[in-house]
């Protein structure tokens, strides 16, 4: 790890700790994000961890707040213990509501069952929320499900519906524009007004999708019949 500060507006600025996404960053992001929203405290408007960097939004002078950041990541340390909440989010893996599934499926010289069990086989840890409210960044896929985006993205993709980009994959929490290639769907509200945080996921979590039946996906309250 090697930080480095950088500017993104007058009071903002981009504590980056690596260069490149992996899922050992995890630890440090966290435990980075303990030590600044602590050392910042009031001061602290806005702290946006992400892959292998953390936004900070603050109230205090320049100056002020880039050694307050040196100081509190001076001898930084992941703390084993300091990961989030580990959730089981169940998916029907099917064309009906995962178009791409077969697409991936001959592309890597796979059958839709395996391109299922090799996606619901790992624990993935969320690096980001973002793109929309809810909106889990998690990797990484096995090598052979990674596949690039949609040359046109969808105008509508359905709620719930569960994709891959490269080596990252997500579950759109609403109907939203997007282009990923989708392999299935889950029942589960990733986003909630009348959840406390409102979002499901939080970087730091870790996520194992786990394979349903179709009439186990409708009996959770998954919608076969939503297009978008």
């Amino acid at each position: 790890m090697k930080l480095r500060i950088e500017v993104v507006a007058v009071d903002s600025l981009m504590v980056r700790l690596f260069e490149r996404i992996d899922e050992a960053n995890m630890p440090w992001v966290l435990a980075a994000s303990q030590c600044l929203r602590a050392a910042f405290g009031q001061h602290l408007l806005d702290l946006v961890p992400s892959y292998t960097t953390l936004m900070v939004h603050f109230d205090l002078p320049p100056a002020e707040a880039r050694a307050l950041i040196a100081q509190a990541l001076d001898g930084l340390q992941p703390d084993a213990g300091s990961g989030g909440r580990r959730h089981e989010i169940p998916v029907w893996y099917h064309a009906s509501v995962g178009p791409e599934l077969p697409v991936l499926a001959a592309r890597s010289g796979l059958t839709e069952g395996e391109v299922a069990r090799l996606h619901s086989e790992r624990e993935y840890p969320v690096f980001a929320l973002g793109f929309a409210p809810g909106f889990g960044f998690m990797g990484l896929v096995d090598e052979r499900l990674a596949s690039p985006r949609l040359s046109t993205p969808r105008k509508r993709v359905a709620a719930g519906s569960v994709g891959i980009a490269e080596r990252q994959t997500a579950a759109y929490p609403a109907v939203s524009p997007g282009g990923w290639n989708l392999i299935g769907r889950t029942p589960v509200r990733l986003f909630d007004h009348e959840r406390e945080g409102y979002s499901l996921l939080q970087p730091g979590d870790r996520v194992r999708f786990v394979a349903v039946t179709r009439d186990e996906f409708l009996a959770l309250g998954g919608d076969v019949e939503a297009q978008g």
